[in-house]
């Protein structure tokens, strides 16, 4: 069960991305790529890993 987590802050010293960063930054490297994992799971499905594409914008003259 995933734990509520609740805190006041006054908004004039609220930084949402130093908080992000210190949350990040206190879960270990496993953590952080099962979290990355799950949500490329969500965007992409269950595939093995990101589709390769690759398009050619301007061919160079040689």
């Amino acid at each position: 069960m995933i734990e509520k987590v609740v805190r006041k802050a006054n908004l004039q010293d609220f930084s949402e991305i130093k908080e992000n960063l210190a949350y990040w930054m206190s879960k270990s490297p496993a953590e952080r790529v099962a979290a990355v994992e799950t949500i490329r799971r969500m965007h992409h499905g269950n595939l093995p890993r990101l589709q390769r594409c690759i398009r050619v914008i301007q061919r160079s003259q040689s």
